[in-house]
């Protein structure tokens, strides 16, 4: 219980900061959310391997360090802790965080920026994070969260910048009913896509490791 129990947590705390930082923190928001990240990979990395993401936990489990009844409960947990971080930051930024892409954005556009991004953070992830060829090292935080931060930066003024369902539908979930949640499945579709190629490539990486792929 103690990994979805971090899970959670780390998820909570994760979209939470991504919330406020939205809302308050201006041209840095993407510098919050990478710091936030990298805070709670460390915090919990250690326990439940700190995916916050149901991307993330589905690379893992391609990459076969998770088995699928477990892979699914991270899933669960990661939504409700973002559900309830979309709850409370409400009324504190007195607004409903929604992750959208931008007005000028077209689909298309917008689902290939989820995709490349998701992949990175993916692959970052299952090569700083599950390879024991690096394992014990300090440095798995530090690039999971500047991944992120980078793709803040140059994908979120397109897509919006979500890179993980959680971010995308558990706030969404919060806002049903009050705000448009159509394009939602942008964070869906093009994260699953992107954790599928790097878990992938992963392979064609380190050809001699167990996978889910086969």
């Amino acid at each position: 219980m103690r990994r979805y129990i971090t899970e959670f947590v780390g998820t909570f705390l994760f979209v939470f900061s991504i919330a406020l930082g939205v809302a308050h923190a201006g041209d840095l928001a993407p510098l919050v959310i990478g710091a936030a990240l990298m805070c709670a990979v460390y915090m919990g990395g250690h326990i439940s391997g700190g995916h916050y993401n149901p991307a993330v936990t589905l690379a893992v489990y391609l990459r076969g360090r998770i088995e699928g009844p477990e892979a699914l409960l991270y899933t669960g947990f990661q939504l409700a802790g973002a559900m309830l971080a979309a709850l409370v930051a409400t009324p504190l930024t007195e607004s409903l965080f929604v992750a959208a892409p931008a007005s000028h954005a077209a689909v298309l556009p917008a689902l290939v920026v989820e995709i490349v991004f998701t992949y990175a953070l993916c692959l970052v992830v299952l090569n700083v994070a599950t390879d024991d060829e690096v394992r014990g090292n300090s440095h798995y935080g530090l690039a999971i969260g500047f991944t992120v931060a980078v793709a803040a930066f140059a994908g979120g003024p397109i897509s919006g910048g979500a890179f993980n369902p959680a971010v995308g539908i558990g706030p969404a979930l919060v806002a049903l009913g009050r705000a448009s949640i159509g394009h939602v499945w942008l964070y869906v579709v093009g994260p699953i896509f992107g954790a599928i190629l790097a878990a992938a490539t992963f392979r064609l990486q380190h050809p001699t490791r167990g996978s889910a792929l086969g």
